[in-house]
């Protein structure tokens, strides 16, 4: 059976999509289309021979990944040479159903679609990219990677919140935790860093981008992690708000007559370091900030107070600690970041090595001096590839490959 595996993520008004050789971790073409739906669409093809844009109407998502198809005959490679092995599908919510990559077939669209209200934005667009996969490709093994789904091994006193039991058990109230591919992928590297097995490694991972999550991986398996029932809990985000007082809702309910929904769109979308700096973008937080902007600079602050204070939290849960490890566009970029998160944790053993942190790379490495008891890396995520594994290997174990 081929290696190669096409990754699909499907937005509301968007389609990403990967052709990822899952041995290797190699894409030899992927793209990005946009503004679905809209009257002027945009698609960019990366592959062999370049890059190559277009701007067009694109009506629906069928559309898109016909678009998509017709860019790989085009610019390459062909997909018909390549012989693909499966599609890899990423979808956001899994809920406490799917802990593993799952062959999709009806009943899992059907048990998906009963998850859309756990994920309203997501969940219906990854539908929408499996149901137009699975016309186009009937020939070939579809499976659904889940955001949620490495977390699905967090202890019941990690992921149980403290509320009535009808809410748990009849609504599904309970932690379930994010960017969970990130996380596996990252652990993973983090443990081949050290030269050794995951199942023998105990990591701090922390996903920092637009979105934020941490997580403590023992020995291979999450066992805590900072998104909850949604992916608004936990660190600072670009928009996102995190952790807050519960109470703070019905407080802006009572004080400004504002209604569930609209309390819900500002802690998703106009707070975190928006709210605080009015700039959710971390370049151009950082350039504020280099200017002496105070509101960029207390939103610096209040972004990495809270990450190391999850460090902390979660050294406890983990006992022993290997590694901490930086990914995704801020955590892989950002030294300012990764210095500020750490600092006066030397008697947790983390300790920086300043000329590592600060020198540019793109690739894998170990940002903490030779002598740090805690190791710490910079390891840049790759969660198509990590869906592309998963989805093959899936796919192989059920041919008895």
């Amino acid at each position: 059976m081929n290696d190669h595996v096409l990754v699909i993520n499907a937005g509301s008004s968007s389609l990403k999509y990967s052709l990822v050789d899952a041995s290797t971790g190699k894409a030899p073409a992927a793209g990005l289309i946009e503004r679905i739906g809209e009257s002027q669409g945009r698609h960019i093809h990366r592959g062999p021979g370049g890059e190559a844009e277009h701007t067009a109407s694109i009506p629906t998502h069928e559309d898109a990944l016909r678009a998509a198809i017709d860019a790989f005959g085009t610019y390459g490679p062909s997909l018909a040479e390549v012989e693909i092995g499966a599609i890899g599908h990423r979808v956001v919510h899994g809920g406490s159903r799917f802990a593993a990559p799952t062959l999709v077939d009806d009943e899992v669209i059907a048990a998906v679609t009963d998850l859309v209200p756990l994920a309203p934005l997501h969940n219906p667009a990854n539908l929408e990219g499996i149901r137009v996969a699975r016309r186009l490709f009937p020939q070939l093994p579809q499976v659904a990677v889940f955001d949620t789904a490495f977390h699905q091994t967090l202890p019941p006193p990690a992921y149980t919140y403290a509320v009535p039991l009808s809410w748990r058990e009849e609504h599904g109230v309970r932690r379930y935790g994010f960017h969970g591919t990130s996380h596996a992928f990252v652990s993973q590297e983090a443990a081949r860093l050290l030269g050794r097995d995951a199942t023998n490694v105990n990591v701090i991972v922390l996903h920092l981008g637009n979105g934020c999550s941490a997580s403590a991986v023992e020995a291979g398996r999450s066992v805590e992690t900072s998104m909850g029932l949604t992916p608004l809990e936990g660190l600072v985000m670009g928009t996102r708000s995190g952790d807050i007082d519960p109470a703070v809702p019905a407080y802006l309910s009572r004080k400004l007559g504002l209604t569930a929904e609209e309390i819900e769109h500002d802690l998703n979308s106009a707070s975190g370091l928006k709210g605080l700096a009015g700039e959710n973008d971390f370049r151009e937080l950082a350039r504020l900030r280099a200017n002496g902007d105070e509101g960029a600079g207390l939103a610096f602050d209040v972004y990495c107070h809270r990450i190391r204070k999850y460090v902390g939290a979660y050294y406890a849960v983990l006992g022993t600690v290997d590694a901490v490890v930086f990914t995704a566009g801020v955590g892989e970029h950002s030294p300012e970041v990764r210095a500020a998160s750490l600092r006066g944790l030397e008697r947790l053993g983390i300790v920086l090595d300043n000329d590592r942190n600060v020198a540019r790379s793109t690739e894998a490495r170990r940002i903490s001096t030779d002598d740090s008891e805690v190791s710490v890396f910079v390891v840049p995520t790759n969660e198509e590839w990590q869906i592309a594994r998963e989805a093959l290997g899936l796919v192989r174990s059920r041919h008895g490959d």
